[in-house]
């Protein structure tokens, strides 16, 4: 049986209030859809009217919702190429903004009544209220950055095009693999020998960092969005809600920093990939 209500916190269930993976509403062939990609689909239709209606009417002083659009994506670009090369900070700067854009949007989602609380469930005899249930099982609505593939997939993307950027910036897999395993400090004569051992160890570690970075930034996002959704969920089961107000500012907080964490972990993992410090030179292209 379907049933829509708020949720009330479940007792004598050893079950997580909030599944760690989002759940399947519908299929659309092969392709499951979960309540995290609803939400994904409005926070995006959200995004793009904001955008639209900021836009609308362009003007030289801008004002309003202009400049409110103008002030973010000038604050973001100043942030990108503060801390990379400016042919680099052209290449990252429209993924990484819009990945704060999207973050914090998919972020505050989740403080919105109804998000995680109303969907299908098991019905509540005890009450007289005809959609009443005892748990939501399956939400409707999830905010995506709670959903690991979310972030995930997002984490791959990085990983993908900062691949792509390190070995555009250095000209090929000789110039990436120059740049790992190189010797750093244009040494001369017989002490580049134990250097180039020195500086082989090292490039192992430093492939390592590389692979481990997209899991960093999923698990880091997935983490602090599913926890802080959780404690909300158990905090809106005790005395009608009262003890969530305070963490409803809070997670606020957090889910800002988080977005702003996720961008600058990226924009500093890229310039570790395309820069030429300690090598010497520098080149362009």
């Amino acid at each position: 049986m379907i049933f829509w209500a708020t949720e009330s916190l479940s007792e004598g269930k050893m079950e997580p209030l909030v599944q760690p993976a989002a759940e399947t509403l519908f299929w659309i062939g092969f392709l499951p859809v979960t309540s995290s990609m609803i939400q994904t689909w409005i926070v995006m239709g959200v995004i793009f009217l904001i955008i639209r209606l900021g836009t609308l009417r362009l003007s030289i002083i801008p004002s309003g919702l202009q400049n409110a659009i103008e002030a973010a994506v000038e604050g973001l670009e100043k942030l990108t190429r503060g801390l990379l090369e400016p042919k680099v900070a052209d290449w990252a700067f429209p993924l990484v903004a819009t990945y704060f854009i999207f973050i914090v949007f998919s972020n505050i989602t989740d403080l919105i009544p109804g998000v995680g609380s109303i969907g299908f469930g098991e019905k509540d005899p005890s009450r007289h209220l005809p959609f009443a249930i005892k748990h939501t099982s399956v939400p409707i609505f999830r905010p995506p950055t709670s959903d690991a593939n979310m972030t995930t997939a997002m984490a791959l993307i990085f990983f993908i095009m900062s691949t792509y950027w390190a070995f555009r910036y250095h000209h090929g897999i000789k110039g990436v693999f120059h740049h790992i395993f190189g010797v750093k400090g244009g040494f001369k004569g017989w002490i580049v020998i134990p250097l180039a051992v020195l500086f082989t160890a090292v490039g192992f570690m430093e492939i390592i960092s590389i692979l481990i970075r997209p899991v960093a930034l999923a698990m880091r996002l997935y983490g602090n969005i599913y926890g802080g959704e959780t404690v909300l969920h158990m905090m809106t089961g005790i005395l009608w809600g009262l003890p969530a107000v305070p963490f409803y500012f809070f997670e606020f907080m957090v889910a800002i920093i988080q977005a702003l964490i996720f961008t600058l972990l990226s924009i500093v993992f890229t310039g570790t990939l395309c820069s030429h410090f300690g090598e010497g030179e520098s080149k362009e292209g």
